[in-house]
C-alpha cells in the first residue's frame, strides 16, 4: 500500500469503515516494513521488547500534549493525511467566539544596519473562519524576500519523506503497541480508540509516538482544524512570487527527533493523548484565542502548566529555540528583509527563540 492509499483511510464512511480500517492499517504496517527493508529507515535492534514498562508515575499531563501540538505541528500536519478515523460531520471550532475583538497574533523583528528579521508564531491547522492576515503581519510577509518555515514547503506532501514517515513508524515485526502497555493503560488505551471510532488494533504495528501524535490530531480534524486554513499554508500562498523559500529543519529531522525519545517518553506522551480526547479541542481553542489576541505571556503560561517531562520539552523546545536563535544570528550577516513562521510555542515562555537572541547580545522589537 502506498502513503496515498493510507492517507486515504480518513475518506472511509462511518459502520463498515472501521473493519476496512483495519485491514488497511495491516496493508499499510506490511509496506512500511518493506520500505524499511529496502533502506528507506535504519533498522535497529529493538529497544522495545519485553514486559510492558509503562507506568502510571511516568504520564505526562495535558500542557506536555500542548506543547507538542504546538511545537511539532509540522509533523502534526504530516500525520493529518494519514490519520486514521471514520468521516464525521464537521462543525467549526468556536475559537472563543472568533476572539471577535483580537488585537491579532504577535510579531517581532531583530534587524541590524541591512537586515530585517520578522518572527512570527504560528498555529499550523486552524478552523476555515479563522481571520489573522492583515496589518503589520501583512506588510512585514510583501516585503520579505525570503519566507523561512520550520520544514519545507510540501515536504509533508512529498512521496519520499511520507514513505520516511511509514517506515520509521512501524515497530519491529514481533512487537505490538498493545503489549507494552500495563493492563489499566492499555484498557484506557482502547476506550480512547473506540470512541474515536477505531479499533483497538488500529496501531498495533506502530509505534508510540506515531499512535500518540495522531490521537492527538484526529479531535482536531473532527472539530473542523486543517492545514489547509493552516498559517503555513496561507504565508505560502500570499509571499511575494518572487522570494526565496528556507527551512530551519526537514520533516525526516522532525521525524527521528520523536523516532529516537527515550520509550517511557513515548508512552507517556501516547497515554496523555489517550487519556486527554475529549480535552483536545477545548484546550486547542483556548491556545487559538490566546494566539489571536497576541498574548505571548497567556499562551506561555496555558502551555507550560504543568510540564511534567523534561527530555521532551528539551527536545522539542529548548534545544530547537536554541539552534533557531544562532541561525537567525548567523542571517544577520547578509542583507535583505526575512519572514520566519515557526509554531508560536517556540515565541512564548522562558527559553523562548527571543530569549536565546537576546542572550546573545541582540534586541528583539515586538512589532505587533
Amino acid at each position: 500500500m502506498s502513503w496515498k492509499d493510507f492517507c486515504g483511510l480518513r475518506s472511509m464512511a462511518r459502520g463498515n469503515g472501521a473493519s476496512e480500517l483495519h485491514g488497511q492499517c495491516r496493508s499499510a504496517a506490511t509496506a512500511a516494513h518493506t520500505a524499511r527493508a529496502s533502506g528507506l529507515a535504519n533498522t535497529t535492534p529493538s529497544r522495545y521488547r519485553g514486559k510492558p514498562i509503562q507506568k502510571e508515575s511516568q504520564r505526562m499531563t495535558r500542557p506536555t500534549v500542548r506543547q507538542a501540538i504546538a511545537c511539532l505541528a509540522p509533523l502534526t500536519l504530516a500525520l493529518q493525511g494519514c490519520a486514521a478515523y471514520p468521516e464525521t460531520d464537521v462543525a467549526t471550532a468556536p475559537v472563543a467566539a472568533q476572539a471577535a475583538v483580537a488585537k491579532g497574533p504577535g510579531l517581532w523583528k531583530v534587524a541590524d544596519e541591512d537586515t530585517t528579521i520578522y518572527l512570527f508564531g504560528t498555529v499550523h491547522a486552524l478552523p476555515e473562519s479563522v481571520e489573522w492576515y492583515q496589518g503589520p503581519i501583512e506588510s512585514a510577509l510583501a516585503a520579505s524576500q525570503e519566507l523561512v518555515t520550520e520544514i519545507p514547503d510540501g515536504a509533508a506532501k512529498d512521496p519520499a519523506s511520507q514513505q520516511v514517515v511509514m517506515a520509521k513508524a512501524l515497530l519491529p515485526a514481533d512487537e505490538s503497541l498493545r503489549d507494552m502497555l500495563s493492563e489499566p493503560d492499555r484498557t484506557s488505551y482502547e476506550i480512547a480508540l473506540t470512541r474515536l471510532g477505531l479499533p483497538p488494533a488500529a496501531f498495533d504495528r506502530f509505534e508510540p509516538w506515531f499512535a500518540g501524535m495522531t490521537l492527538a490530531v484526529v479531535p482536531l480534524m473532527q472539530a473542523g482544524y486543517a492545514a489547509e486554513s493552516g498559517v503555513e499554508t496561507k504565508l505560502e500562498e500570499l509571499a511575494p512570487a518572487d522570494a526565496a523559500r528556507g527551512a530551519l529543519e526537514t520533516l525526516e529531522w522532525q521525524i527521528e527527533l520523536f523516532d529516537t525519545l527515550p520509550v517511557e517518553s513515548q508512552l507517556a506522551f501516547l497515554m496523555a493523548s489517550a487519556d486527554n480526547i475529549d480535552e483536545v479541542v477545548p484546550m486547542m481553542d483556548r491556545m487559538v484565542a490566546e494566539w489571536l489576541e497576541g498574548d505571548a505571556d497567556g499562551l506561555a503560561a496555558l502551555m507550560n502548566e504543568g510540564l511534567t517531562d523534561p527530555v521532551l520539552a528539551d527536545a522539542l523546545l529548548y534545544q530547537r529555540n536554541k539552534r533557531w536563535a544562532e541561525w537567525i544570528d548567523e542571517r544577520l550577516d547578509r542583507p535583505g528583509t526575512v519572514f520566519i513562521a515557526v509554531g508560536a510555542g517556540h515565541l512564548a515562555g522562558q527559553d523562548s527563540v527571543q530569549d536565546y537572541l537576546t542572550g546573545s547580545g541582540l534586541t528583539v522589537t515586538r512589532v505587533q
